[in-house]
């Protein structure tokens, strides 16, 4: 009895379409503060500054 009862607790059948609705949406969502923050003008030259301060670098 206990053994069947643990069982049926335990029974985890993955996510719901609302939870991977919200994780989408969650993701989707950071992507965009992600993308907004790289392509800001202080982002973007300081982004730019690094990499012509690595193709310049001496061997």
């Amino acid at each position: 009895m206990y053994t069947k009862m643990r069982n049926l607790l335990r029974r985890d059948e993955g996510m719901v379409t609302s939870e991977y609705a919200m994780g989408i949406i969650a993701a989707v969502g950071f992507a965009a503060v992600l993308y907004a923050v790289v392509t800001s003008g202080e982002v973007s030259a300081e982004l730019q500054d690094i990499v012509k301060r690595s193709l310049s670098a001496r061997m």
